[in-house]
C-alpha cells in the first residue's frame, strides 16, 4: 500500500490530538505501520496545533510534506487556509465550518478572511459541515472533533465497527458512547 499522508489541524483545545491518536489507531489496528507527529506551538493559548499521521506498508518518517497530504482535516477555516498548500493536488479537504478569530482579529489589526473555502475549492475537493452544531445537538460540543473525524472516515477504506472499537480504546470511558454517536453523525453527512 502507498503511504497515505493525513494532516490534523486546529486551535488549542480542539481536539485534534486525541483525533490524530483515533486516526492512528485505526490504521495500527488495520495492521499498517504507522508515525505520527505532534506541532504543539502555543496550543494552550488557542494556537495552531498541527499533527501528522502517515500509515502504510513501511513509513520512514512522520512528517507530511508540502503537497502531499492526501487529507487535510481542519477543525477551523483559518487553519484550513493556514495549511492548504499541504495538500497534493488530489488532495481532500475535510473541515469544521467555523469561524475562530486569532488574536489579530479580535484585537483590530486584521482581518479575518473571506472566501476562505470556496478559495480552496477552486483546486481540492472540500467536504464542509458546521461539526459544533452537530455535537451541540448529540448534547456535548466537545466531541465536534470526532463529527469530523466520521467525516474524513468516509474517504478510508476501514469498518465503522473498527472505528468504534479504536475509540473505545482511545478516549476516556465516560465519553464512549458519546463519541461514538458523533462519529456515526459525522460519518452518515454524505
Amino acid at each position: 500500500m502507498k503511504t497515505k499522508n493525513i494532516m490534523i489541524v486546529g486551535v488549542g483545545g480542539q481536539g485534534t490530538l486525541i483525533a490524530s491518536r483515533i486516526l492512528g489507531g485505526i490504521a495500527l489496528h488495520a495492521g499498517y505501520d504507522v508515525k505520527l507527529s505532534e506541532v504543539h506551538g502555543m496550543a494552550q493559548r488557542g494556537g495552531s496545533v498541527v499533527t501528522f499521521v502517515r500509515y502504510g506498508d513501511k513509513v520512514a518518517e512522520p512528517i507530511v510534506e508540502p503537497g502531499c497530504a492526501d487529507v487535510l482535516i481542519a477543525f477551523e477555516r483559518l487553519e484550513a487556509k493556514r495549511y492548504a498548500h499541504f495538500l497534493a493536488p488530489d488532495g481532500v479537504l475535510i473541515v469544521n465550518d467555523q469561524r475562530i478569530d486569532p488574536m489579530p482579529v479580535i484585537i483590530g489589526t486584521a482581518e479575518y478572511p473571506e472566501n476562505i473555502l470556496e478559495e480552496i475549492g477552486k483546486n481540492h475537493t472540500v467536504y464542509k459541515a458546521d461539526a459544533m452544531s452537530i455535537a451541540k445537538e448529540l448534547g456535548n460540543p466537545r466531541c465536534f472533533n470526532v463529527v469530523i473525524l466520521g467525516m474524513a472516515a468516509r474517504h478510508m477504506d476501514y469498518k465503522v465497527e473498527d472505528w468504534h472499537s479504536v475509540i473505545e480504546s482511545t478516549v476516556k470511558p465516560s465519553t464512549v458512547e458519546i463519541n461514538k454517536k458523533a462519529f456515526d453523525a459525522g460519518y452518515n453527512l454524505h
